[in-house]
């Protein structure tokens, strides 16, 4: 029988395993090329100005997508406990993706605005002072260590060869928006937006 030749013979088993694999990834993911909604900006969305893109990419040199999700599934739970789901639109202008499926803490796609600056800063500091059963580390050099904006407009203009859409006031104001301030302020203001646009319109 044709099927005990493929059973028989591991080189072609593998051959076809890995076409079947590729054809069903292409009929998932190619659709969604093509849909508005996963390639749209939600209404009212902009890039990132220059402090919370520096936040953003302090976030990702700390770790923090590590234990921290951005996601929230389209679950009850979830819903409930972190607002409204995720949506494709609301992360056109992410390079990289922090969505993640790790919560060794809570999910930060809804954190904007729901803590004070001044909270941020107590539990970046030392988490156990504002949450006593927190694992999480302490980050004390983030107050000290200042920003140069050195790179800032050249981040700006390599996320604008992929689709964001700075503009060249945005890039040359870059520095100035940036230097001289602390990590930790680029870090509240990046944590500070995240996931506001739906928040409002909850």
């Amino acid at each position: 029988m044709k099927h005990e030749v493929v059973e028989t013979n591991v080189g072609l088993m593998m051959i076809l395993i890995v076409v079947a694999l590729s054809f069903g990834t292409l009929v998932e993911l190619v659709p969604l090329m093509f849909l508005k909604e996963t390639n749209e900006p939600i209404a009212g969305l902009k890039p990132l100005p220059a402090l919370e893109l520096e936040g953003r990419d302090i976030y990702i040199r700390e770790g923090c997508n590590v234990c921290h999700s951005q996601m929230i599934r389209p679950l009850r739970a979830e819903t409930e406990r972190y607002g409204h789901y995720s949506v494709a639109g609301e992360f056109v202008y992410d390079h990289p993706f922090l969505w993640g499926s790790k919560r060794t803490g809570p999910d930060l796609a809804r954190v904007g605005q729901r803590y004070s600056d001044e909270w941020h800063r107590a539990h970046l500091y030392n988490p156990r002072d504002v949450v006593p059963e927190s694992n999480m580390p302490a980050f004390p050099w983030l107050f000290e260590k200042e920003l140069s904006g050195e790179m800032t407009g050249k981040k700006m203009t390599a996320l604008r060869a992929v689709g964001v859409p700075y503009t060249d006031d945005d890039i040359a104001g870059a520095q100035a928006a940036v230097e001289g301030k602390k990590e930790i302020d680029a870090l509240v203001a990046y944590l500070q937006q995240l996931g506001t646009l739906l928040q409002t319109r909850r």
